[in-house]
């Protein structure tokens, strides 16, 4: 009875108003609510709880469903991760910034954590510093649950498209800069085998698509039309980007997502340590599937 009642107090809790004056998360441990409130600072949201350890600075993006600043509880990736970290007894510092900001922010050391992440290969190159790799500037966590990644075309239009990469070679493709897709689709990207045209974002991406800038576009189908849905755009400015697309079939791969840590802070072993540590604990108590659900069941 009493975890029944915590889970209808969770809910509540979980998905109170963005205009609350305070912003509260919520997670199960050893059958037990614990909530922490966060509070606006500087540029983004502190969270703590009993902190054992020192203050972490994550900086994030809009990606919705996942995550967004805009949504009702911030996206189940940003209660998952707020609690995972602060139940490692950190305080944590969040910032919304647009990716390729983000990005520079982590790889630079200004910032502790880069989430969500994809999987970054070895050799990928950074943006920000020449001669660099992003994995010796980041370190990534285990994984975490996320979504698909494939390609969107223009409603009707027919495309070569069977598997196989190779049938795309020269084709006109837009993508966000600084997103991982795939392992084979960035390394052919990274070789010069397709036509790319960067956006700034996942809403200016599908712009390109139905503008006709470009053929395909690539990313996650659930992010790029929930991003168009929640986007300040007029009402019949959604409907007619989101009519205008279609998926493209078979989609590339699932993608987990992953904490990226910067290598430039000394601490950032030990953070790993404790991330990982966190994800098996939320995972094997089912922690991870709830916080999910709820965030799923909220945000569609």
């Amino acid at each position: 009875m009493k975890l029944v009642v915590g889970l209808v107090i969770s809910y509540l809790i979980l998905f109170a108003s963005p205009t609350s004056a305070s912003l509260q998360v919520g997670f199960f441990k050893s059958g037990q609510y614990q909530m922490i409130v966060g509070t606006p600072h500087e540029n983004g949201y502190l969270f703590s709880k009993n902190p054992t350890k020192e203050q972490l600075h994550l900086v994030t993006l809009d990606w919705p469903p996942y995550i967004g600043d805009q949504l009702c509880n911030k996206g189940w990736v940003f209660q998952f991760t707020i609690s995972l970290l602060v139940d490692q007894g950190y305080p944590v510092y969040v910032e919304f910034l647009p990716w390729a900001r983000a990005v520079k922010a982590a790889e630079s050391g200004r910032a502790d954590i880069l989430f969500p992440e994809y999987f970054i290969e070895d050799a990928s190159p950074s943006d920000n510093y020449e001669g660099k790799t992003r994995r010796e500037l980041l370190a990534l966590s285990n994984a975490y649950p996320g979504g698909e990644i494939g390609f969107i075309k223009r409603r009707g239009e027919r495309d070569s498209f069977e598997g196989n990469l190779n049938a795309l070679k020269g084709t006109t493709i837009g993508v966000v800069r600084g997103y991982q897709n795939t392992p084979e689709f960035d390394a052919m990207m990274d070789n010069g085998e397709f036509v790319i045209v960067k956006a700034v974002d996942d809403l200016q991406l599908v712009k390109l698509l139905v503008g006709k800038r470009v053929d395909l576009i690539i990313g996650d189908p659930k992010v790029l039309r929930f991003t168009v849905s929640y986007s300040n755009l007029s009402k019949s400015e959604k409907v007619t980007l989101l009519r205008a697309l279609e998926d493209v079939q078979p989609a590339l791969r699932y993608n987990n997502l992953f904490f990226a840590l910067s290598k430039k802070k000394p601490r950032w072993r030990q953070v790993l340590n404790d991330i990982n540590k966190g994800l098996y604990i939320f995972n094997n108590s089912g922690e991870t599937e709830r916080i999910i659900e709820m965030g799923s069941s909220e945000c569609y």
